[in-house]
């Protein structure tokens, strides 16, 4: 058990820790034991999760620069339930992006894509599934996201722009499999923020369908409710909201659900 799922795009504001957080949510709902691994300099899955990021003692970024420790100093229980933990992230992660990496390899002989995927060795096992929210872009942080994942999920938008960012995160992802991660799948393709209806977000759909193949475009699509963003205002679960976002918390249930399939059995 404790498989990895790492959630990517290179662009920004298409949902990836909306996404992070709704599978973090159902898979609370299931009852199942859930550990979110925040990548994102910006740390809004460390604050939604209950934690201030600007007051860690430890974080994702100490984990990435202290060569073989592992994980488990940094792991936090978050507000939402005892089920959710977060390994939460902090603004010295962007340095760690910028700066170090190459450095390091070059004068360490290590590779620093690795950090991540020998830090969960051990801590991952005690989960039922560790979910990694990456940065909206493809440098090191999201290569050791990926390289530490068994299956990667991909967040886009119907629209234009949401779409642009699909073949870069594609190459990424079959170049980290080559380089870092031979176990490592493409589980598909989420769309967020759908509107109820659109002509143009369905040709967008139609056009993404195209681009990866019907089956890796997974069903339901996430539907544009306020609701989502009230649940993160008050750092709870969509699970939470009550009535107003049954509807949502459904579609995450039955995305998770298709997750679970996937990694929660090991049928990859």
């Amino acid at each position: 058990m404790g498989e990895v799922v790492c959630v990517v795009n290179q662009k920004g504001g298409v949902g990836k820790t909306t996404v992070t957080l709704g599978m973090a949510s159902a898979a609370m709902a299931a009852g199942h034991r859930v550990l979110v691994v925040d990548l994102d300099p910006q740390a809004a899955a460390t604050w939604v999760l209950g934690l201030d990021p600007t007051d860690l003692k430890t974080s994702v970024a100490d984990v990435l620069s202290g060569g073989r420790g592992g994980a488990a100093k940094a792991i936090t229980p978050s507000t939402w339930s005892h089920l959710v933990d977060v390994v939460p992230a902090s603004p010295e992660l962007q340095q760690l992006e910028v700066l170090r990496g190459g450095v390091e390899q070059l004068l360490g002989g290590t590779k620093p894509q690795l950090r991540l995927r020998r830090a969960l060795a051990g801590v991952s096992k005690g989960y039922g599934i560790v979910l990694v929210d990456c940065p909206p872009s493809l440098g090191d942080l999201t290569t050791n996201g990926l390289a530490a994942a068994n299956s990667s999920l991909v967040v886009a938008e119907p629209t234009a722009l949401g779409l642009r960012g699909i073949g870069p995160v594609a190459d990424l992802i079959e170049s980290t499999w080559a380089k870092y991660n031979g176990e490592l799948d493409l589980a598909g393709v989420v769309l967020n923020r759908v509107p109820a209806r659109s002509a143009d977000a369905a040709a967008h759909r139609e056009a993404l369908a195209r681009t990866v193949g019907e089956s890796s475009l997974w069903e339901p699509a996430i539907p544009h409710r306020v609701v989502v963003a009230e649940a993160a205002a008050q750092r709870r679960p969509i699970h939470a909201t009550g009535s107003r976002g049954r509807d949502v918390a459904e579609v995450f249930d039955q995305l998770y659900s298709r997750l679970w399939g996937l990694v929660g059995t090991g049928a990859r």
